[in-house]
């Protein structure tokens, strides 16, 4: 089988969930020469639990590809097993926040690798079935789902696991979210009534700065927090029973000039699995 009908076939086990075996046919379009197959083999490798055999794959593509030696830089310039101590700035609602959990490398690394992929958030209409603009938040993002969590995207979401003192599993993809001057998200809570395997926790990170507005605003309290770039903020979002913390409702408020950038990763109670 030729290389182009060996990536349909893991694009096509890739829909199905079938992660192990799409890993193992993006391989093997890779070692049949398709380039981009090697390099979604070598994420879904690093991100699937064989860091170490990821790291490998890595190596061997950064040699002739320059975005992979950007991410063995990244990668080696980390310190993962470093202890992250966060503070607590609020009980109710709990919100602790870290600063620095990523560098300014990181964090420009991150908006960069996003840039290409940001498009208007959207919704599905319940009705129509049709995406719509999403009313609530009003943004530019972009997702690193599974064939596009590279290794040193990865390995942030480690120290995003690290920091939370949960499972790296139990993270959905990571986003990052662009906000433009009016761009807000607007009062909302992030666990999801009834969800089986709930979004107990959230965390933000800043990418960037020189921005008026954007602060993050809890409703409860009226707290208003905006960090420098690469702060950190975790918060709870469900309480032990799965249902949701009345403290929680947030806001991303509008900005009003310049462009906000962070990062947004949802964890879940259990390993996250796509549906």
């Amino acid at each position: 089988m030729d290389a182009d009908a060996l990536f349909d076939e893991a694009e096509a086990a890739l829909r199905a969930g079938r992660v192990a075996e799409a890993r193992d046919l993006f391989g093997r379009a890779g070692e049949a020469g398709r380039h981009d197959a090697a390099v979604i083999h070598c994420n879904l490798t690093a991100s699937g639990g064989d860091w170490g055999e990821g790291l490998r794959l890595l190596a061997g593509l950064a040699r002739t590809d320059p975005r992979c030696r950007r991410q063995v830089e990244l990668i080696r310039a980390m310190d993962l097993s470093a202890t992250l101590v966060g503070e607590v700035v609020s009980e109710a609602p709990h919100l602790t926040l870290f600063r620095g959990l990523f560098s300014a490398e990181q964090c420009a690394y991150l908006a960069a690798a996003a840039a290409p992929m940001l498009a208007p958030s959207v919704v599905v209409d319940p009705a129509t079935g049709a995406q719509r603009a999403d009313p609530v938040r009003v943004c530019d993002s972009a997702g690193f789902t599974l064939p596009l969590e590279n290794p040193a995207v990865h390995a942030l979401n480690q120290r995003i696991a690290a920091a939370s003192g949960t499972g790296w599993a139990q993270g959905e993809p990571l986003q990052v979210l662009r906000y433009r001057p009016g761009g807000e998200y607007k009062p909302h809570f992030d666990a999801i009534p009834g969800f089986a395997n709930q979004r107990t926790l959230t965390m933000i990170v800043w990418l960037n700065e020189g921005y008026e507005g954007g602060e993050t605003m809890f409703m409860k309290t009226g707290a208003k927090l905006k960090g420098r770039t690469g702060d950190a903020l975790l918060f709870r979002n469900a309480l032990p029973d799965g249902s949701r913390d009345p403290d929680a409702a947030h806001a991303g408020l509008p900005v009003t000039s310049g462009e906000k950038l962070i990062a947004s990763r949802w964890i879940r109670a259990r390993p996250f699995e796509l549906a």
